[in-house]
């Protein structure tokens, strides 16, 4: 079971998120800190106590925008411990997953935090540290008469886009959910184990990896053309050689082609006019 350290230096949504948190049957604890030094306070207590210690914390839930030191700062500085916490970065904030997921963070969990996308937070970090999930019994509280229905877990980003449909992808901002056309997305960034959809309107975050969409949307015309990108062909305006690099336009973005992409792009492009 987890023990848990959650920071914000928001009073009412620490509460809601030790609230949340000491309601899932796989937390053993979680003790709250408002601040960047009350928090690394406690990590180092717990790193001195070492693992099996009784200060000893598996994970921080860590906002991000903070008075004073940020929580990737907060993340920077637990990094350069040997045998440091894992981290959850909880924010308002989704521009910040590159930075998130360069840190090593285990998950990125937007506010305000609904309980199943926490629990799903909870179950990866138990699936890093190696630790089973707890089952909690159930049959021995139920009143006599049929067994009731097992509990589902939520279906994850890749099937509710199947249950949608294969026409529009489901995106997640700030609790409300989205369906995003996909005749209407321009290119797809790389961002950690998601994947940033960029539209004319805006960009969206979806936990999907680019190998997945690039996997499925490959029959629509989306073409990798980078490691960290995915370009709908019909939507690249110009195609650039300039001293042995390979650049494109979409829209306003201009975007690198990787030299392992570079032939098969032209090719694409060039059968794509004439056909």
């Amino acid at each position: 079971m987890l023990r848990v350290l959650a920071v914000d230096d928001e009073k009412p949504l620490l509460e809601e998120l030790l609230y949340l948190l000491r309601s899932d049957p796989r937390v053993r604890s979680a003790e709250g800190a408002s601040d960047a030094t009350e928090a690394l306070r406690r990590v180092t207590r717990a790193l001195e106590s070492g693992p099996d210690g009784p200060d000893g914390i598996d994970v921080v839930f860590l906002d991000i925008h903070m008075a004073g030191l940020t929580g990737l700062d907060i993340a920077r500085l637990l990094a350069g411990f040997a045998r440091p916490p894992l981290i959850v970065f909880v924010t308002a904030h989704e521009g910040f997953a590159v930075q998130a997921f360069d840190l090593k963070a285990v998950d990125y969990v937007l506010k305000p935090v609904r309980p199943e996308r926490l629990a799903e937070a909870v179950r990866r970090t138990c699936a890093q540290l190696g630790r089973a999930e707890e089952v909690v019994p159930v049959a021995a509280a139920a009143p006599s008469g049929p067994p009731a229905a097992a509990p589902q877990r939520p279906p994850a980003p890749e099937a509710a886009v199947a249950e949608r449909g294969p026409e529009q992808i489901a995106v997640e901002l700030g609790g409300v959910t989205r369906f995003v056309a996909i005749a209407d997305i321009a290119y797809v960034e790389a961002q950690g184990d998601y994947a940033r959809l960029h539209t004319d309107e805006g960009s969206h975050l979806v936990r999907i990896p680019l190998s997945t969409l690039e996997e499925r949307w490959g029959a629509r015309g989306f073409v990798r053309i980078h490691r960290r990108h995915l370009v709908a062909l019909a939507r690249i305006d110009e195609l650039r050689l300039d001293s042995g690099s390979t650049t494109v336009r979409v829209g306003a973005a201009e975007l690198q082609v990787s030299r392992r992409h570079s032939r098969e792009l032209r090719d694409l492009l060039m059968r794509h006019a004439t056909g």
